[in-house]
């Protein structure tokens, strides 16, 4: 009947046992514990990885799921943070609270759970969105959501959806990630690229350009380049890499006289017009002296 050892107290209560047996049975000497208020653990050994997920359910009702970390390492997803809670979903209607490890969070949109290993678990693509919306480094969100796509466990359009309906709150980060997975890193930050210079009001620049000095020597890849004025932009394309540790190192852009912006994809998306106001200081700048000697040729597209 109880085949994780996991049980609540009111079913225990419905088969014929009293409050007060069940009390007694879940003292410090007796054979039981009560890991959460109505939950009991039939056995007082370290509960494992599974009874207290299934606790976390028992405790979150009937109608409740699993999400976040827990449930995308049921789904298969390899590349996660560690995580003692568990986190379920439950209808909004429902009253249940969040209690120690046991996360419980109720929702509006709740999802049509699949099961694995015996446990209702939330799709992927919720389980990933939930855990990322509780998360505050890019890296790991980086890391776990490429794990699941670039190994087929889910699409880029599946998680454009489930971001879409979920709320604002702790977005940020797996916006940018699935940003940049809409057609690729490349095209997702060329987009924000493009709005910005749109936007910035300055003669349209050279995109993708190979810089090289008087003598030759190659300076290296500006993303947008104004040679009237020896103003380049060069973006931190490592940002979005599946492996940042991995990623080629971008080298400065370094050469006499020659002005350079360098912003991260994360800026160009969320903070515009910080960056075209540095984009005009720069060229307000390059206009106090003679352009440098700086020529340039079409650069390979970005890696």
């Amino acid at each position: 009947m109880f085949p994780d050892g996991v049980a609540a107290r009111a079913k225990l209560v419905a088969l014929g046992h009293s409050h007060s047996w069940i009390s007694r049975r879940c003292r410090e000497d007796g054979p039981w514990r009560r890991p959460i208020p109505g939950v009991i653990l039939l056995t007082k050994a370290t509960p494992t990885r599974r009874q207290l997920m299934k606790v976390a359910l028992t405790h979150a009702g009937p109608e409740a799921m699993l999400t976040g970390i827990q449930a995308a390492k049921l789904h298969g997803v390899r590349r996660l943070p560690p995580e003692r809670r568990a986190h379920t979903l439950i209808p909004h209607r429902s009253k249940v609270a969040t209690w120690g490890f046991a996360v419980v969070e109720r929702t509006i949109h709740l999802p049509e759970p699949v099961e694995i290993d015996g446990l209702p678990v939330a799709p992927l693509a919720r389980a990933l969105i939930d855990a990322a919306r509780r998360m505050d480094e890019l890296q790991p969100v980086r890391a776990m959501i490429h794990d699941a796509v670039h190994r087929g466990l889910c699409t880029p359009e599946e998680l454009r959806e489930e971001l879409a309906q979920a709320s604002t709150i702790g977005s940020a980060l797996p916006r940018i990630v699935i940003g940049a997975l809409q057609d690729g890193v490349d095209s997702a930050v060329d987009q924000w690229l493009e709005t910005v210079l749109e936007r910035s009001g300055l003669p349209r620049p050279i995109r993708r350009a190979e810089l090289r000095s008087a003598d030759g020597e190659s300076v290296g890849v500006a993303d947008a380049w104004w040679p009237q004025v020896g103003v380049a932009m060069q973006i931190r394309y490592d940002e979005v890499s599946l492996e940042p540790d991995k990623a080629p190192e971008i080298p400065p852009l370094v050469a006499d006289g020659l002005i350079v912006v360098q912003v991260s994809p994360a800026r160009l998306r969320d903070e515009p017009l910080l960056v075209i106001q540095e984009l005009r200081a720069a060229h307000h700048r390059a206009r106090q002296r003679p352009p440098p000697d700086i020529g340039s040729a079409p650069a390979a597209p970005a890696a």
